[in-house]
């Protein structure tokens, strides 16, 4: 995607094979930083302290994770060191542990002076895949959302001829979020280069903001109609005909469709389900986790620090980015990361194979092969 009006991609390895250069999201959107991975601990740091973030480009990071590991020490202790290292970064999002396990499952029968080239390669495979589902991902979501545009609207919804369609999303599940394209606003991009009008509504997602800061700047710099709303402004648009669907992201979905995604999700998914409004998931198969059925009492949701809620950080008058405190001192708060959407309430997930339903019939079976 662009910025400045120039192509550029959310991580991508040194030409010496000695690091990892990734843009350091924590900046965003006042400044662009780029950061230099060069140790498996580096990559571990910049995942659990969010430098990157996103359940497919925390993937991608981790496997370059495990090739800076290969170069510097690729003996089986130290590859199953780095793995445990990198898996315990962040609990919640499956492409984290998917990635470290099949680095692992492709360089450990290798032997290890062998191991270093390969991972390095396998590494820049998975982030070429990570492109290349994404920009399926972008056009089963386009196929969807012209045939929206094309239908009759719901009653009390205006017609969609001569006005933009409008679609919500949550968090940030962009190019920011992937090594490209993005996975909820790859249909979007699509959409734009096929000429479709679209806005987005975009929630600011408290309480770290992803979607006021990231989602809102790469838009931006995309060119695509956006506005900013407060996250509990979504019922309310939708009650007045003011959406026509929403598109999120998922950091892990289950065997039967439940939809584990950045917290407030859920509440989107009631909204919607109330008001008749289509509720999708955009997620590549490497998000599915089969080995669970039951979001709600089976996945892991991740506990952030309650300085996140406590505080908030943005630019001031004079143009510096500092952090103010909000609550009164002594108040204690709880920072869930994550909440669970039942399959019941998805109106479909976009996957790289189609849009499929959220059911466990379906993707039993569904990209095997």
């Amino acid at each position: 995607m662009k910025v400045a009006g120039q192509q550029r991609r959310s991580l991508w390895p040194s030409p010496e094979r000695d690091a990892v250069w990734v843009i350091d999201q924590r900046a965003l959107p006042h400044s662009l930083a780029i950061q230099r991975l060069a140790s498996v601990s580096q990559v571990r740091d910049a995942i659990a302290e969010m430098w990157v973030r996103g359940a497919p480009l925390i993937g991608a990071t981790a496997a370059y994770g495990i090739a800076l590991q290969c170069s510097a020490a690729p003996d089986d202790a130290g590859l199953r060191l780095a793995q445990a290292l990198l898996d315990g970064a962040r609990p919640t999002a499956v492409n984290l542990v998917w990635a470290t396990r099949r680095m692992l499952d492709a360089l450990l029968p290798l032997p290890p002076h062998q191991r270093a080239m390969a991972a390095w390669s396998l590494a820049d495979e998975i982030a070429e895949e990570d492109v290349a589902v994404n920009a399926a991902i972008g056009r089963h979501g386009l196929a969807l959302m012209q045939a929206l545009a094309a239908a009759p609207t719901r009653p009390g919804v205006a017609p969609l001829a001569g006005r933009a369609l409008n679609v919500l999303t949550h968090c940030n599940a962009g190019w920011l979020a992937t090594v490209d394209w993005g996975t909820a606003l790859a249909p979007v991009y699509q959409a734009q280069a096929a000429g479709l009008a679209v806005h987005v509504w975009v929630d600011e997602t408290r309480p770290r903001n992803q979607g006021a800061s990231l989602t809102a700047w790469e838009l931006g710099q995309q060119g695509v109609a956006h506005t900013v709303i407060a996250d509990n402004t979504g019922g309310h648009l939708m009650q007045r005909g003011l959406v026509d669907l929403v598109i999120v992201g998922a950091d892990r979905v289950t065997a039967r469709g439940d939809v584990c995604n950045k917290i407030g999700t859920y509440l989107k998914a009631l909204a919607a389900f109330d008001n008749g409004v289509p509720f999708y998931v955009a997620m590549p198969f490497s998000t599915l986790d089969r080995s669970i059925q039951d979001g709600l009492t089976e996945i892991a949701i991740e506990q952030r620090s309650p300085r996140e809620l406590t505080h908030i950080s943005g630019r001031d008058a004079l143009g510096v980015v500092t952090e103010v405190q909000l609550m009164p001192d002594g108040s204690p708060a709880l920072n869930p990361a994550f909440d669970v959407t039942p399959a019941r309430l998805v109106s479909g997930l976009i996957t790289e194979h189609g849009v499929l339903s959220a059911d466990d019939l379906v993707l039993r079976n569904a990209g095997r092969g």
